[in-house]
């Protein structure tokens, strides 16, 4: 069983806002990317926050574990670190990780239990599909998490570890979710919409 780690800590400079304060149908993204983890088969749940981080944190269900990333306005890339180096004081250490980001409010339970019933092992790597181009969640064996937390700068998480990986996987998951996210209030407006 994977565990699952949201990366919540942008500031959401387009949005106005921290993203995971923003609701979509009735609930904040945060809590909405947790329980599409949490529902999707991944246990324990960490959230790692940045922006506004008390404000996130009195949303969180409990049994979640928070952490801050102390350089989280350096981009994704601080996020993932911080996420993985809290899985890895865990004990016991879990042996993947299920990688979500909290702005995909498209993506749903499905899509994550399709990749956590996937492969879970230390050697795993997969990355949701959608229509055969690559999107979110992914997971990330626990072997690969130190070249992908080294690899893991600016604003691009762990992409550059993932692109060309010769153990890389894709799931196709467009049957179950759509992989749009929204940085923008206008391409909110458009999701609550449809």
């Amino acid at each position: 069983m994977p565990a699952g780690l949201l990366l919540a800590a942008g500031a959401g400079r387009r949005m106005g806002g921290p993203k995971a304060l923003i609701e979509f149908e009735g609930e904040p993204l945060v809590r909405r990317a947790l329980r599409v983890l949490g529902d999707g088969g991944a246990t324990p749940l960490v959230v790692v926050l940045g922006a506004a981080a008390d404000e996130v944190r009195a949303l969180l269900p409990p049994g979640v574990l928070a952490v801050e990333a102390r350089d989280w306005a350096e981009g994704m890339g601080a996020s993932l670190r911080a996420g993985l180096d809290a899985l890895a004081a865990l004990d016991p250490v879990p042996v993947a990780a299920l990688v979500h980001l909290v702005d995909l409010p498209r993506v749903t339970p499905g899509a994550t239990a399709r990749l956590a019933e996937a492969d879970t092992g230390p050697e795993a790597l997969l990355r949701a599909a959608y229509e055969g181009r690559p999107g979110h969640p992914v997971l990330i064996g626990r072997r690969h998490w130190a070249a992908a937390r080294a690899a893991a700068v600016g604003d691009a998480g762990a992409r550059g570890y993932l692109a060309g990986h010769p153990d890389l996987r894709l799931v196709e998951c467009g049957d179950l979710a759509d992989p749009d996210d929204v940085d923008t209030p206008e391409q909110l407006a458009r999701l609550r919409r449809h």
